[in-house]
Formats: structure tokens, C-alpha cells, sequence
């Protein structure tokens, strides 16, 4: 049995290595633009199907796991900014409110293509920053791969005021959904001897 994480983001593969929780990288070939969705969930659960079925529809087996994360702000989704910018113009909305942090995550059985999904929410309060403190801030290069603009687990860190629900979340991987749905799937833990027909 293998977990294979679908995902370039070595912030999620950071999180499994801290949960123990042994895995292979597998990157999706595939475009993250997505149509006709009605909410910032249903955004977050198709794009972590995308990529998903784009990883499980190479393999014979093993367990994937894809996720995709925004921010939610005044009824706009953030996503990653892809540029300077960009970047400055998401911290200054963002800076002295509350956002939501979404991630919809996947994963997939490639040997029967059964699936289970699940979107975590966690609610962010940023600090009041100068644009001196955001510029500053974006200069450092941390903001261009993280969805709203800031990595909690960086050097943004200085900015939150305090959060409600999943840290991981806002990393980019929620751990405990990551639990609850590996264990819909019957996936032990750390993969033991234990796994029975998931057993290698």
C-alpha cells in the first residue's frame, strides 16, 4: 500500500513528514482553472479532484491525496499571486480583517477509483500592516506560491492576530480531515503490518 501525494507543494509534503505518515510525490499534469462553480468550497473540491484523477488515472494502485487551498475575503477568492504586485494589493485587503482559509481535499483509491472528499474551514485575523511592512514582506519572495499572498508557517506569522480551527489548514494540508478521510478509506495510520489487504 502507498500514499502518493499529489502535490508540488512542499509545504504539504512537509506536514505528512511531521504526521509520520510515509508517501511518494507524484506531481499532476494539469491546469487548476476551473468553471461554474457556486461557492469557494465547491472551487476547492474541484480543483483537488482535477488534480487527483489526473495522478490516479496513471497508477494501479495505491491511495492519492490532492488538495487545493484559497482564501476567501469580501466575497473574492485569493489565490496565488503571480506577481509583486499582485502579491502587495492581496496583504493590504487583507491586513486588519478576518478571512476564511479553504481546502478541499481528495483522495482517491487507483485501484477502484472510489473517492473521498472534504472541504476544512478556518477563520484568519491579520494585523493592521504599513504598506512599508507589506512591501517589505513581498520583497522577501515568500509570498508568490501561497494562496492569499502569506505563508502562516513563515515569516507572515508575525501578521496573524490569532485564528479559529485548523492550523494545517492554513499550511495547506488539514491534518484531521486528512484523518477522518483516510480512515473512510481504511487507511491505517502509519501503514503497519496491520493493513491487511492494503499491506504491501
Amino acid at each position: 500500500m502507498k500514499l502518493i501525494l499529489a502535490s508540488a507543494s512542499p509545504r504539504r509534503a512537509d506536514l505528512l513528514v511531521q504526521a509520520g505518515i510515509p508517501f511518494e510525490v507524484v506531481v499532476p499534469v494539469v491546469s487548476e482553472k476551473v468553471e461554474g462553480y457556486a461557492s469557494p468550497e465547491e472551487k476547492v473540491h474541484m480543483v483537488a479532484e482535477k488534480k487527483v484523477l489526473a495522478v490516479a488515472g496513471t497508477l494501479k494502485n495505491g491511495f492519492v491525496v490532492a488538495a487545493d487551498t484559497v482564501v476567501y475575503v469580501g466575497g473574492r477568492i485569493l489565490g496565488k499571486p503571480v506577481d509583486r504586485r499582485e502579491a502587495f494589493e492581496m496583504l493590504r485587503f487583507l491586513a486588519g480583517r478576518q478571512h476564511e482559509v479553504l481546502t478541499g481535499i481528495v483522495i482517491c483509491d487507483a485501484a477502484t477509483q472510489r473517492r473521498e472528499n472534504g472541504v476544512e474551514k478556518t477563520f484568519v485575523w491579520m494585523k493592521n500592516l504599513t504598506d512599508q511592512q507589506i512591501s517589505a514582506y513581498v520583497a522577501t519572495g515568500e509570498p508568490f506560491d501561497k494562496a492569499g499572498g502569506y505563508g502562516i508557517q513563515g515569516k507572515a506569522a508575525l501578521f496573524i492576530e490569532k485564528i479559529y480551527g485548523c492550523y494545517s489548514n492554513v499550511v495547506g494540508l488539514p491534518l484531521g480531515l486528512l484523518f477522518d478521510l483516510m480512515n473512510f478509506l481504511n487507511i491505517s495510520l502509519w501503514f503497519n503490518e496491520k493493513d491487511g489487504d492494503h499491506a504491501e
